[in-house]
């Protein structure tokens, strides 16, 4: 099989931890018998240097002719003095809507091998797999007005949270269907006691619940979902929420693993090709040390094999790679807080690779995973 990638490294780390998933690629694709053609864009601060634009109409266009999306990081503080249209970010809410990437997921599972890592005791985030699915292209991040007012002379902001009911459908029908193939639970969040957005929202997750009669529905107002998520987050199957409130939360939800390193996303198109990225940031303190963590990278690249080409053997073939590197006991320093003598980027690549590769132990550990 043959797909295109188009891979977007962005800043800082993004560089290192995107060449990363590009080189576990080529290995599944040397595996597996699959090519990958991979074309390279710009975006973020290194877009703005370059080209003016934190988005160029060039990778637009690249993005929309290929199969699927790596994205790396963007942002730092070399470009925090830029007007707001010129800010890194900018690039990445625009390739959101270029794409027309309406929902976020993000899986948060349980390691054994890293439970000393994470800020809760094991108890409590032991065989922990949920997954968020955020709305992500309405709400206040989109809305307008968004601008510095003054009124009645006085200095003043204004934000505008704007959705559409479809908006809201589609994204929630999303969570049930994969809810059925999990666990058959959503809960959806919202702030309805407030928000007169967060009670459309219910009335629409009420109504899609109809279509699945088997996915049990349990609203949960924000802040109580927060406490939830340190508590008690094995409550959790997969969690649907509005564009803020899934990016604060999922955030949040992350580092029970113990690190962002760990953390991959997917965020999908309803008529073109998806983006997949870690969640972390762009790094710039260790960007160039070759000490990042480039598995939350990688991970995004498995989640690319099962959601964007169906390659399901693939994907769980990286992901088993991962977890027998781990239980090998290789760290980079974010998830080494109990070793030695870390490995390094490039290290943690080649480890990963090595075990793709190895036909007969990946085959083996494969089945001992499953």
């Amino acid at each position: 099989m043959e797909k295109r990638i188009v891979v977007l490294p962005g800043d800082g780390i993004g560089k290192e931890v995107t060449k990363g998933a590009v080189e576990v690629l080529q290995a599944v694709g040397e595996r597996f018998g699959h090519q990958f053609h991979f074309t390279y864009g710009s975006i973020g601060g290194e877009a703005i240097d370059t080209y003016g634009t934190p988005l160029p109409d060039e990778t637009i266009q690249h993005c929309k002719d290929s199969d699927a999306v790596l994205l790396g990081a963007v942002g730092g503080p070399k470009w925090d003095t830029q007007p707001p249209h010129l800010r890194p970010e900018r690039g990445l809410l625009k390739i959101r809507k270029e794409l027309n990437l309406y929902a976020n997921l993000r899986p948060t599972s349980y390691y054994d091998s890293l439970a000393e890592n994470s800020p809760l005791k094991k108890e409590y985030i032991e065989n922990v797999d949920l997954l968020f699915v955020r709305e992500l292209t309405g709400g206040l991040y989109f809305g307008k007005p968004s601008e510095r007012v003054e009124k009645d002379g006085k200095e003043a902001v204004v934000d505008t949270l704007y959705y559409q009911k479809s908006e809201m459908q589609r994204v929630i029908k999303l969570a049930f269907e994969l809810a059925e193939k999990r666990d058959q639970k959503v809960t959806s969040v919202d702030k309805a006691n407030v928000l007169e957005s967060s009670r459309m929202w219910r009335e629409v997750a009420n109504e899609i619940s109809e279509q699945f009669p088997n996915v049990e529905l349990e609203h949960m107002l924000v802040d109580n979902a927060a406490m939830q998520l340190v508590t008690n987050p094995k409550r959790f199957d997969v969690i649907v929420t509005e564009n803020m409130f899934g990016d604060i939360l999922s955030d949040e939800a992350s580092v029970l693993t113990g690190s962002l390193g760990m953390s991959a996303s997917a965020s999908l198109s309803e008529d073109g090709p998806s983006l997949y990225e870690p969640i972390h940031g762009s790094a710039p303190d260790i960007a160039g040390q070759n000490i990042a963590n480039p598995l939350a990278a990688i991970l995004s690249a498995a989640m690319m094999l099962r959601l964007s080409f169906g390659m399901q053997e693939e994907a769980k073939a990286v992901e088993t790679a991962v977890n027998q590197v781990l239980d090998a006991g290789y760290r980079t320093k974010d998830i080494g807080r109990s070793v030695n003598n870390y490995v390094s980027t490039s290290e943690m690549i080649n480890e990963v690779k090595a075990m793709i590769l190895d036909h007969e132990a990946i085959m083996h550990i494969m089945e001992a995973y499953s």
